[in-house]
């Protein structure tokens, strides 16, 4: 059944979902309780009830569900939900999901290690936990390392290493990445030097909304340097 009701809920079939999830956590399906906390939050097929969402976060938490953990997790660093602001439940919380291969926690892990939020600050542990994120695709977890690299907290400063992650960032369209990447290539930091490069990934991360980007981008227009 839980095949069923994920096949209606990523079809857009909400109503059809929600009661085969219902039905399910009848009988404490982890996934299930998950789901519905998750479609209570964002209003999917009932009404928006972070109540309703928190209980059942915290019902498959206890069964150590993955995502129930990270998305606890982040009610807690936030405090949504109805839950108080708590910095370190939010950081136990997501070592738990990080723990049990879920890349988004392993990459708030990682920060709140790398600001010493809820935890000690850790460089090194940081760098860990990005690259655990990182190895498993996520973008933000490849910037971050890279930039770690670029510094060299918590790891060595590796000029070679940073390029490939913040190339890897940007390669999957990161806002970040790109204009990290753009930076690189202006300071030939870990690559031979190249202005034009540089130029259009700073455009492309502009285009994506990043601040800095659009900044440059503009006071270069204003000044005659560029028409686009």
């Amino acid at each position: 059944m839980i095949k069923k009701a994920n096949e209606a809920y990523n079809s857009g079939n909400f109503k059809t979902a929600l009661e085969l999830y219902i039905q399910l956590a009848s009988d404490a399906n982890p996934e299930a309780l998950t789901s519905l906390g998750f479609m209570y939050q964002n209003a999917q097929g009932c009404e928006k009830d972070d109540k309703k969402a928190l209980e059942y976060y915290e019902k498959a938490a206890e069964l150590k569900q993955p995502y129930a953990l990270f998305n606890l997790a982040i009610l807690y660093m936030n405090g949504l939900g109805g839950v108080e602001h708590d910095q370190f439940k939010a950081h136990d919380l997501h070592m738990q999901a990080a723990t049990r291969e879920v890349p988004p926690a392993m990459y708030e892990v990682a920060l709140m290690l790398e600001r010493g939020l809820g935890c000690l600050q850790s460089y090194s542990e940081a760098a860990f936990w990005y690259e655990e994120g990182a190895k498993r695709g996520h973008l933000e977890s490849f910037n971050n390392l890279g930039v770690l690299y670029k510094e060299g907290h918590g790891v060595a400063k590796d000029e070679a290493r940073c390029f490939i992650c913040f190339s890897k960032a940007a390669d999957g369209e990161l806002a970040e990445g790109l204009y990290n990447l753009g930076q690189l290539y202006d300071q030939g930091f870990g690559c031979e030097q190249d202005h034009d490069k540089a130029l259009d990934l700073c455009r492309k991360a502009a285009y994506k909304g990043h601040t800095k980007a659009k900044e440059i981008i503009k006071n270069l227009q204003e000044d005659g340097k560029i028409v686009f």
